[in-house]
């Protein structure tokens, strides 16, 4: 649904209620769609991109469907705070080059920050990426268990 005055009239509540329905079902076809959902100058932030613009925030999710088997989020909680939202999701994917098949899951966290359009103006996801990703990989993997048990003990 392009911006319109109708989307104008959308609730926080509504408009994230859109965006999280957005997010959960999001295939490589709806990579078109990224403009009804983040606005122009939108800038999108996580443990390994800070990029600004439509264009740059759908090359991330682009990417995300090329790296990686079946990427989907499952959000599991929300805040909503005047114009802004507080996302916990389930990240759930397979590796391309290893462990095919097996999913694996990454939880984190999103922060948005919504225009009076009820567009994303400010995406930033939180998660550890030592923990949820390289812990999973194999050779860092390893190297990253044994660094928490010598941080540990």
């Amino acid at each position: 649904m392009p911006p319109s005055a109708s989307t104008a009239a959308l609730s926080t509540e509504d408009a994230v209620t859109r965006i999280v329905a957005f997010f959960e079902a999001l295939s490589p076809a709806d990579l078109g769609r990224i403009g009804d959902f983040y606005a122009d100058g939108a800038r999108f932030k996580d443990p390994f991109n800070d990029v600004q613009g439509i264009a740059s925030i759908e090359g991330i999710f682009g990417h995300m469907f090329e790296a990686l088997e079946q990427p989907r989020f499952v959000v599991t909680g929300r805040v909503v705070q005047g114009s802004q939202c507080f996302l916990t999701w389930d990240f759930l994917f397979a590796f391309k080059n290893f462990h095919t098949g097996v999913t694996q899951t990454v939880r984190g966290a999103s922060h948005l920050v919504l225009d009076d359009a009820g567009r994303i103006t400010l995406h930033r996801d939180y998660w550890d990426a030592a923990e949820e990703l390289y812990e999973k990989l194999p050779v860092v993997g390893g190297l990253m268990r044994w660094l928490k048990r010598r941080a540990n003990s």
